[in-house]
């Protein structure tokens, strides 16, 4: 089960663990990994990609542990990561249709983080949820928590991702559907949680 990886490799001193939102990114991340001089994972999920056009000729890295701010809103700042961020899109725009405008991160990376990107926007708006595909229980939003928490920033966080439950195993759209990973019910969470 792919769900507990983001968990038991960010423990890992030095290594740098990424994940792309989409092909483009996907072969970006190809490059840094390769380029980088240390170890690193690149976690690709199951299933189809979004369908997007990727580069013929002059790929380029992406700089380690640095992220991409999406989109810019002010009530609450999502911070995916992986395929997460395509769902975090569709969230944005069930959130707009309520008069809810998020910023959105697409984080790119656990280890490290872009500390730079996630903690002025997390003390700006004060209303952080992370997305992820994994579990829980040590994973991305836990990364985020211990980094807000260390640099003394205390706001909600509404960490969404996998429960701690076994997951049967289903295709990924099944999956999401049952743990509640699909845009509509993220932003039914997002809503009874901060509005």
């Amino acid at each position: 089960q792919g769900q507990y990886d983001i968990s038991y490799m960010r423990s890992i001193p030095n290594f740098v663990l990424m994940a792309p939102k989409d092909e483009a990114e996907l072969q970006r991340m190809l490059i840094t990994s390769i380029n980088y001089d240390g170890p690193t994972a690149l976690r690709i999920p199951r299933g189809s990609g979004l369908g997007v056009a990727i580069m013929d000729e002059g790929w380029e890295p992406i700089d380690i542990g640095k992220g991409e701010l999406i989109e810019e809103g002010e009530d609450v700042l999502i911070i995916a990561y992986g395929s997460m961020v395509a769902s975090s899109m569709d969230v944005s725009k069930i959130l707009k249709d309520k008069n809810i405008k998020p910023s959105i991160i697409n984080a790119r990376f656990v280890r490290p983080l872009d500390e730079k990107l996630i903690l002025p926007l997390a003390e700006k708006i004060k209303k952080v949820v992370t997305i992820e595909e994994g579990t829980l229980i040590g994973g991305f939003g836990s990364a985020i928590v211990e980094l807000l928490n260390d640099n003394n920033i205390n706001v909600p966080v509404l960490r969404i991702g996998i429960p701690d439950v076994l997951v049967d195993h289903a295709t990924p759209d099944q999956s999401k559907n049952k743990l509640g990973l699909t845009p509509e019910k993220i932003s039914d969470n997002i809503i009874n949680k901060f509005f």
